[in-house]
């Protein structure tokens, strides 16, 4: 062997060993995968009562929870999102206003409630507010008005609480039984001065038996005295959590279950990001650079 021809072995080797290393990432790279769920996120939303007018009655633009007495029933409600904040295109803010008949004036005594009435709209990124809003124009939400004990809500779904079953339904609030529906509460009022016609009554009459003999007593025997149950401590009457913050419109998930595996058919080979395809491919490249390095080396000596 020549010394021109020396230097060929180690260079062969060299560039076996670069190929080698150079194909291991490449067949050891997953397949990228979207993140779900896209950018929307919760927006705070701002309220304020109009007149029949279109005049503002009572505090302008506010995010104020809370539970509120009327003195008078409030009319439509107008909503937007508050400034500042970024909205991106296809987001939606559904928000709701619902009436209901209670039995009760207040949290505490409404009992048990009757949706009446119910309206919704859907916020977007041009319902954003900005700087110059003057002239600009709002949703606004209406119901029909109690004439009687009742309470109005205003909340960041579509869902209806009115205790019906079935999609776009939810159960309707219940104080003595702690349902503070319904859920992404933002403001409350309630009021009333008279009790509903169609409220159910506290308690229902009880249906006459026909009376039968009381048996009489041996003398000198004592009736064991009558075990008194201790009274219930009455649940607390505090007020359901309200928040400006609301999700936006989710979408539905679908409905078709995936196929589970059968446990009598033989599982597959393994592929995809998951399997241990970049350690092969990479210990067969590995393997073949070194081969061609060999060849090459070999046929140099002969020469």
């Amino acid at each position: 062997m020549s010394r021109s021809q020396q230097p060929r072995i180690p260079a062969a080797l060299a560039a076996s060993a670069f190929l080698a290393v150079a194909a291991v990432p490449v067949f050891g790279a997953g397949v990228a995968s979207a993140t779900p769920g896209g950018t929307c996120q919760s927006a705070t939303v701002q309220y304020r009562i109009v007149g029949a007018d279109g005049g503002v009655v009572g505090a302008d633009w506010t995010s104020q929870g809370g539970f509120r007495s009327w003195d008078t029933v409030p009319g439509p409600v107008e909503v937007r999102l508050a400034p500042g904040q970024k909205v991106a295109d296809g987001c939606k803010y559904p928000v709701s206003l619902a009436e209901y008949t209670t039995e009760g004036p207040n949290w505490a005594t409404s009992g048990r409630q009757t949706m009446v009435d119910k309206a919704t709209v859907y916020l977007t990124a041009a319902d954003v507010a900005g700087d110059d809003d003057a002239k600009r124009t709002w949703q606004k939400l209406a119901v029909k008005l109690p004439d009687c004990y009742g309470q109005i809500d205003l909340y960041g779904d579509d869902i209806a609480y009115d205790g019906k079953t079935g999609e776009g339904h939810g159960p309707a609030p219940y104080q003595p039984d702690g349902v503070t529906t319904p859920y992404h509460l933002i403001a409350a009022w309630n009021g009333g001065e008279k009790a509903c016609a169609d409220a159910p009554s506290d308690s229902p009459s009880p249906t006459p038996t026909p009376s039968e003999p009381t048996p009489s007593t041996p003398a000198g025997s004592t009736p064991p005295a009558e075990e008194t149950t201790p009274p219930t401590t009455p649940k607390p009457s505090a007020t359901p959590p309200t928040t400006p913050d609301v999700p936006p419109l989710s979408s539905k998930p679908p409905t078709t279950p995936e196929p589970s595996p059968s446990d009598s058919t033989p599982p597959l080979a393994e592929t995809g990001a998951g399997a241990p395809v970049g350690l092969i491919a990479g210990g067969a490249a590995v393997v073949i650079a070194l081969g061609a390095g060999a060849v090459f080396a070999a046929r140099s000596r002969r020469s």
